[in-house]
């Protein structure tokens, strides 16, 4: 068992083993996410459970408990009582801070704490420092630094690129520092990243996340790993989850998985991610030529066994006419939907009857295809999760673009139906994730969508041209 220092024992390190995160940025404000943990890093030399829950059925979490606590298992972060406070400014070596208040942090919020930025400069790269103390501001601890790019100004000319992953599975991360996708998507320097669901899994990957404090150990265990600490410490992210990171395989509100509900997945995953109050579906212009919208598929949704038809619905009647409404009132050049699960597809044959591309939805899925056709036909994609494969499919009937991610690792990859000519301009069964590139020159802009794999090398690539 490794012997960890209490805390502030020492030399002053940073007790946020966690790391910090920026997410939601604007062109004006960021959300900074941080978290006080008892010690200086991740309890590496813990109780380790290989392999992964045997649950085939989904039909709730039945492996067996951990016999030690959670901190004593491998990975775990176990939080602490203090203080937090964030420094920003635009200069490397903060020496035009500003500096918030201090905020309190308590096991009421898991020791978590997110700072709303605001009044920040458009196209500027911040720089932020964390800072934490024990409570009543003793001990003093070093802080964790980071950094993070605002949207560009509303009518800027799009020049950046920005990454999607998804499916990451703890046991089938392919490195023990954490995947392979993330030292890879750094080295492109993306304005802003999007983690697009499945970020845990708490029915698959051991222990089965019974219990919150369980739940909470499946992100302390993922996201202290060294890659994804650097990675979210320097790039900004925008978060989407789906089944696995909010229950179980498949799931809808009202469903339990052994005593966890699925209620307290939905509260456990909005204090991990750095978003915006309100809605957890939104959308985000960066600069002239893009707009994303990010939509919300497990809080609104039917059950998946409930029969088709015009009540079914994923997404939910308010989130549909928040998006239609948006998209059409939108004047960016392109516009992109990032969404937890596919709206093209194709999906496999059988047993899978959750997503707009299944028969189970194919109501909502062909009124939202349909929509789309006739109202923004040439310059809007999708960009989906959820399916362990990397595809680029054309809808034959509506000619709606979608790109899926692929899962985050080669191990983690597969369950393709196979390569469907009728839908299929690119297929490919292992891991890796997307880049999508925006170029302006003259009049003109491109983007450009690149499938990379695990190592960021460009495997597929798909350019469009438009004139503004």
């Amino acid at each position: 068992m490794l012997n960890l220092p209490a805390l502030g024992a020492g030399a002053a390190t940073p007790q946020q083993a966690m790391g910090t995160r920026a997410g939601d940025v604007t062109s004006d404000s960021a959300i900074i996410w941080t978290r006080l943990t008892r010690h200086a890093a991740r309890n590496s030399d813990g109780v380790l459970i290989p392999g992964r829950a045997n649950d085939k059925g989904h039909s709730g979490n039945k492996a067996a408990a951990p016999t030690v606590a959670v901190e004593q298992l491998e990975g775990a972060c176990p939080g602490a009582p203090g203080r937090v406070r964030v420094r920003y400014g635009t200069s490397a070596d903060l020496s035009d801070a500003t500096t918030s208040d201090w905020a309190e942090v308590s096991a009421e919020h898991d020791f978590i704490h997110q700072f709303k930025l605001t009044g920040l400069k458009p196209g500027t790269t911040y720089h932020y420092a964390s800072e934490t103390t024990g409570p009543a501001g003793v001990p003093v601890h070093a802080p964790h630094c980071g950094k993070f790019e605002t949207a560009p100004a509303a009518d800027a000319p799009g020049n950046f690129r920005f990454c999607v992953m998804t499916c990451q599975g703890y046991p089938d991360r392919g490195h023990p520092d954490g995947h392979s996708i993330y030292p890879a998507m750094l080295s492109l320097a993306p304005a802003f990243t999007s983690l697009t669901g499945d970020l845990v899994y708490y029915d698959n990957d051991l222990p089965s996340a019974t219990s919150p404090e369980l739940a909470r150990y499946h992100w302390e265990r993922m996201f202290s790993l060294p890659r994804l600490v650097a990675f979210n410490s320097n790039v900004s992210t925008v978060w989407l989850k789906d089944d696995h990171d909010v229950l179980v395989n498949d799931s809808w509100p009202g469903q339990m998985a052994g005593t966890f509900t699925f209620a307290e997945g939905q509260k456990i995953f909005r204090q991990q991610a750095p978003m915006q109050d309100g809605p957890s579906y939104r959308t985000f212009l960066w600069g002239r030529d893009l707009q994303i919208w990010l939509t919300e598929g497990r809080d609104f949704r039917s059950p998946n066994n409930m029969p088709d038809g015009p009540g079914k619905t994923i997404w939910g009647q308010e989130q549909k006419e928040w998006f239609k409404r948006t998209v059409k009132a939108s004047k960016a050049t392109w516009k992109v939907l990032i969404s937890p699960t596919p709206l093209v597809g194709p999906d496999r044959a059988s047993g899978k009857n959750d997503n707009h591309s299944n028969a189970g939805f194919a109501h909502e899925g062909d009124e939202l295809r349909a929509w789309l056709q006739a109202n923004v036909p040439e310059q809007f994609f999708v960009i989906c999760g959820d399916r362990h494969w990397q595809y680029h499919s054309v809808h034959p009937q509506t000619g709606l673009h979608e790109f899926s991610v692929g899962a985050a690792s080669d191990e983690h990859a597969g369950g393709s139906p196979g390569e469907t000519p009728a839908y299929h301009k690119f297929h490919r069964v292992k891991g890796g994730f997307l880049s999508v590139q925006l170029e302006a020159r003259d009049a003109r802009s491109s983007i450009v969508f690149e499938h990379r794999d695990v190592n960021g090398n460009v495997v597929y690539r798909f350019s469009k041209e438009a004139v503004i």
